[in-house]
């Protein structure tokens, strides 16, 4: 029973990282149509699957149940959430056109990156700075679905706020990772 128990426990990480897949054709579905209802359950559903994102975390750290699929699908997830609500955004006009591309870039170029170091064996671990990035873009992206007034607090100017952050951030943090990446690459 104790081991049944402890195997349940080590796959909650992966469970919360499906449920947060879950969530993001939900969004897209909300930010579909414009309207003060739609963008509040979108943002609901972004909420709910950042905070997936902290519990999988926790519990994946708690448990010891750190897997590979678990490696690969959360960040994975967090990307596909947060750059699919940036498109998303971009046509009902809550976000620039400009800044979504650069992210985007940004992200394939990290990625391309980090797949070029694994085959050469080296592993590049998130850094602080693009951790710091993740959260800046999730807070932009769930103020710019928010996009109305809510309790006297302009959500849109909230999410346009957190965004030029995020924006400065991202590229931050792409700059560190190729810096990181050719010393290391030219070291070896």
């Amino acid at each position: 029973m104790e081991d049944i128990d402890r195997k349940r426990k080590s796959n909650l990480p992966n469970w919360l990282t499906a449920f947060r897949m879950l969530c993001i054709p939900l969004v897209v579905i909300f930010l579909s149509y414009p309207g003060r209802l739609s963008s509040f359950l979108a943002a609901l559903f972004m909420g709910m699957a950042f905070i997936t994102d902290i519990l999988d975390g926790y519990y994946a750290r708690k448990y010891e149940s750190v897997t590979a699929l678990g490696k690969l699908l959360d960040p994975l997830a967090d990307k596909i959430l947060v750059l699919i609500s940036m498109i998303m955004l971009i046509p009902l006009n809550r976000i620039p056109i400009l800044i979504v591309i650069v992210i985007i870039a940004r992200e394939l170029a990290v990625t391309g990156l980090r797949s070029i170091a694994v085959s050469k064996g080296i592993i590049i671990q998130a850094s602080r700075l693009g951790k710091y990035k993740t959260i800046f873009q999730a807070v932009a992206v769930l103020g710019l679905a928010l996009h109305y007034d809510y309790f006297t607090v302009d959500f849109h100017i909230v999410g346009m706020s957190f965004l030029w952050v995020a924006l400065v951030l991202t590229i931050w943090s792409g700059w560190e990772y190729f810096h990181k990446f050719s010393r290391i690459f030219y070291e070896k």
